[in-house]
């Protein structure tokens, strides 16, 4: 059985693609380029790169399929292979723009060394970054992909980015100030500060400040302000140069609504305003993104930083919901499950604890099926209001996420496949070929 469906960008109000179908779209990109090749620049090759037309070409006409064995409800013994072959196409001007916005998203950048900011049509060669890399090899794990090269990629250079949750409708950050208090450990150094020995070497355009995702920003051991000395400051540019690479956005304006909102909640502030930058840009009084404006981190920030000015959480104990032992509240591991998935700042540690553990896959069950069944309330309402043929394509649409969801998570040998009772597994796959022979008929 085959089933095939055509995918859009998504893009926001603001003329943002949605995240998760912009990171889709690279990875089905690299899958199609790959094996990537060795190609010459200047007088040495550079291996695992790709030509800016092979890039153009394949956006052109692209496609993804993912199979997945399953037995037949009438005949047990007999197993149902389905491919779900996903498409995309565009025209080669969109194709170049797709391409250039790879490149602001830190996903790839030239392999001559330098920072090269505009993708051209032809002749440049192409590398992924390490934040590219790890877009590429989340995808490839999620969808069973299994190919060499990336696995050798991944061993190379690949980021621990900080994945950052979204709005499921709008796809907007979500910032409560939890969030943005773990964003800021991690911007600031987990484990020691970024202090370099010159502002030279602070406010450089190195490509490979932050690579591994865990390096805080370049912060400049002493710096002279009219006169007056500084220590470890860093500049507008190396802010969002940090947050570009080293979390999951794709969109550098997102870059500056994070950083002012480390100035807003005190965690940091300006030593020198880029004024010429603010009369030239409204909307930029708290944070400016570039060279010339300087920062350094306030008393608060310090204090964060160090442990003693975490704002802290209140528990459910503290409110009187946990079970009392010897006139001791006390939560119940339920309880504190719930919590840390009811938290948004919660959940982004809690993901990396299970990365670190390699169980990541039941957190992004629990957050795949929370969007699928609030899709599916609101296809059906619309499907019920307006019984056309474009409520019945987002109808499908929601059936093969399903169907992904499943082929990722839950279909046995599944490329994450959760641990769940071997019963409840086979009566899945019954269902879910049922389903499969419906819509296919």
């Amino acid at each position: 059985m085959h089933q095939t469906s055509s995918r859009l960008l998504r893009m926001t109000d603001d003329d943002r693609p949605f995240t998760r179908d912009f990171k889709d779209l690279f990875a089905t990109l690299i899958v199609s380029l790959l094996p990537l090749s060795a190609h010459r620049v200047r007088l040495s090759k550079v291996e695992y790169t790709f030509l800016s037309e092979d890039a153009i070409n394949n956006l052109g006409s692209l496609k993804f399929s993912q199979s997945n064995r399953m037995p037949d409800p009438k005949d047990p013994s007999r197993i149902v292979t389905t491919t779900t072959t996903t498409t995309f196409s565009m025209a080669k001007d969109m194709a170049r723009s797709i391409c250039q916005r790879f490149v602001e998203a830190r996903f790839i950048e030239s392999a001559d060394g330098k920072y090269q900011q505009v993708y051209n049509m032809k002749g440049s060669v192409w590398q992924l970054t390490p934040k590219g890399i790890t877009v590429l090899d989340r995808f490839c794990s999620r969808n069973g992909i299994q190919q060499k090269q990336v696995g050798e990629l991944s061993n190379m250079s690949s980021a621990q980015l900080v994945i950052l949750e979204r709005d499921q409708q709008t796809d907007k950050l979500l910032h409560d100030w939890g969030t943005i208090e773990v964003i800021f450990r991690r911007f600031v150094g987990a484990d020691r500060r970024n202090v370099k020995t010159s502002v030279t070497a602070a406010d450089s355009d190195s490509l490979h400040d932050y690579r591994d995702g865990l390096t805080g920003v370049k912060m400049a051991a002493e710096r002279k302000v009219n006169g007056k000395a500084y220590r470890d400051t860093f500049t507008g540019k190396a802010t969002t140069d940090w947050l570009m690479d080293c979390s999951t956005i794709v969109d550098r304006r997102e870059t500056v609504e994070i950083a002012s909102l480390f100035v807003e909640y005190d965690l940091m502030e300006p030593v020198v305003q880029d004024r010429a930058f603010m009369s030239q840009n409204t909307g930029y009084n708290l944070f400016q993104p570039t060279k010339h404006a300087i920062y350094q981190l306030t008393t608060r920030g310090k204090e964060l930083i160090s442990g003693s000015g975490s704002r802290g959480r209140a528990s459910e104990s503290e409110n009187g919901t946990g079970s009392q032992r010897n006139g001791i509240t006390r939560d119940s591991n339920t309880q504190r499950l719930e919590k840390i998935l009811n938290d948004a700042a919660l959940r982004l540690l809690f993901r990396e604890n299970l990365r670190e553990t390699h169980c990541e896959e039941n957190l992004s069950f629990y957050k795949d099926v929370g969007e699928f069944v609030r899709s599916c309330k609101d296809a059906i309402r619309q499907a019920q209001k307006a019984p056309n043929a474009s409520s019945m394509d987002t109808i499908k649409e929601i059936m093969a996420q399903a169907y992904g969801i499943y082929n990722a998570l839950l279909a046995p040998g599944s490329p994450c496949e959760l641990n769940i009772d071997h019963q409840l597994r086979n009566n899945l796959a019954t269902r879910m070929t049922k389903a499969v022979v419906k819509t296919t008929q």
